[in-house]
């Protein structure tokens, strides 16, 4: 938006057994290489469950069963993104479309990986509630 305003997205936080799913950005997108909570900008007047259900078959193939709270919200730095994580639960096993790479990883992994900045914030939130 070439106003400045915030641009909203989501991203699924998706638990399984104690570990989070995570994707590996691409190298031709920002924050590439960087692993990240998968997701997406949201489209107008989509909610949380909206945009992560599209956003997860679109990129994992994964079918989006429910939504829980908003557990977290965080901007990206030097950009007008809000990156706001989101409980969802999915059913399917993820395959890497737009990703790199995928993996499961537990609270106290997440904070020794290279994470796309907003993903490292919530990370380290995540790490305080365990």
């Amino acid at each position: 938006m070439a106003d400045g305003s915030e641009i909203p997205v989501v991203a699924a936080v998706i638990e399984r057994e104690g570990r989070y799913l995570l994707g590996r950005r691409p190298e031709d997108k920002r924050h590439a290489g960087l692993w990240e909570f998968p997701g997406g900008k949201m489209l107008d007047g989509e909610s949380f469950f909206e945009a992560a259900r599209r956003e997860l078959e679109e990129e994992l193939g994964l079918t989006a069963t429910g939504d829980g709270a908003l557990l977290h919200s965080a901007r990206d730095p030097g950009s007008p993104f809000v990156i706001n994580f989101v409980e969802i639960s999915v059913d399917g096993t993820p395959q890497p479309v737009e990703h790199s790479d995928i993996g499961w990883f537990t609270a106290a992994e997440l904070v020794h990986m290279p994470l796309a900045p907003s993903d490292r914030a919530f990370a380290a939130w995540l790490a305080d509630r365990n």
